[in-house]
């Protein structure tokens, strides 16, 4: 599926009814449907249906994380793909979804040609791009015939393209389903927390101070969202010396770690800046895939198996509560 038809059906609301001949409360062309708010008909849907129309379409879905930082430039994307590698290495199902419509990055780090998306014929519902057979992904990247082209869209239209991500994809059984968040804390993010009630994020820094601040503004974000946290990762923790093999504290080292502490949010690991996980993502496939052993591949399989198992151990931090 190529973006202008995308497009036109997320400004249209009709074809982008996401959970359509699903939710089982669509009029003919989507009017009415729950998951479509914006649409006028006597079948308009309340919030609360909307949601659990959207619920239903991941009902096969085990665990949800959403992959976010409050800023750009900490590797949301690269840890999101990585720990999906990773997960799906060791036999899982996995899914990623890429909502970050203004600079999606997780086609590009999966090797993926442009326009490799397609719709079913019959029930119209986003196929998505198979990167191996227990690994597939959606992005809007995947649509664009040129890749250098901006996406200039506005808000209402990035939150409907979110809703079709969301319940409008052919997910099937999954494992997990992770979502790669845009910088910020806007539509995007509103949309996928309102929206997936059960959802943990997954919050990425660096040491530094500067992104530490951003992300305590996104924690502050979680918790008026009334969000649920699986925990903190620290990216860019220490630079993988390719000579040696040492330790260099280039961005300083432990800023996640002390964030995690104060916030009462588990710490679930950190990753090296390794110059093996630059080519890796130049060449378009993971560093938990690559042949060889360097930090930051240790690191991703560690974070992996600290993720998975606090997930099947549901031992999230739920914000709503501890705000209360």
């Amino acid at each position: 599926m190529e973006i202008g038809r995308f497009a036109r059906e997320c400004g249209s609301g009709v074809a982008a009814c996401a959970v359509r001949g699903a939710c089982g409360t669509a009029e003919p062309e989507g009017a009415g449907c729950a998951s479509c708010p914006a649409l006028p008909g006597k079948g308009q849907a309340t919030a609360e249906q909307r949601r659990s129309g959207l619920s239903l379409a991941l009902t096969s879905v085990k665990y949800k994380l959403f992959v976010m930082s409050g800023k750009g430039g900490v590797g949301k994307s690269s840890v999101a793909v990585n720990v999906a590698a990773a997960l799906a290495l060791e036999g899982c199902k996995v899914g990623i979804m890429d909502v970050d419509m203004h600079g999606p990055s997780v086609a590009g780090l999966l090797g993926s040609r442009a326009c490799a998306v397609r719709a079913d014929e019959v029930t119209g519902r986003l196929i998505p791009v198979e990167f191996m057979p227990n690994l597939h992904f959606i992005s809007l990247a995947s649509m664009l015939p040129d890749r250098d082209k901006a996406v200039i869209w506005r808000g209402p239209k990035k939150s409907a393209a979110v809703l079709r991500f969301i319940g409008g994809t052919e997910w099937g059984e999954l494992d997990f389903l992770i979502i790669d968040s845009p910088p910020g804390t806007g539509d995007e993010h509103l949309t996928v927390l309102k929206n997936i009630p059960d959802i943990l994020a997954v919050m990425v820094t660096t040491p530094q101070e500067l992104s530490l601040a951003d992300v305590r503004r996104a924690l502050s974000f979680l918790r008026t969202a009334g969000g649920k946290i699986l925990g903190l990762v620290e990216n860019m923790s220490g630079l993988c010396c390719p000579h040696c093999g040492g330790d260099i504290r280039l961005f300083k080292k432990g800023g996640g770690r002390m964030l995690a502490e104060e916030n009462g949010i588990p710490f679930l690991g950190e990753i090296a800046l390794d110059p093996a996980a630059v080519l890796s993502a130049d060449l378009g496939r993971p560093l938990a895939l690559c042949d060889g052993d360097c930090a930051a591949k240790r690191g991703f399989a560690a974070l992996s198996v600290e993720v998975a198992a606090r997930c099947r151990a549901g031992e999230a931090v739920d914000f709503a509560l501890a705000a209360g």
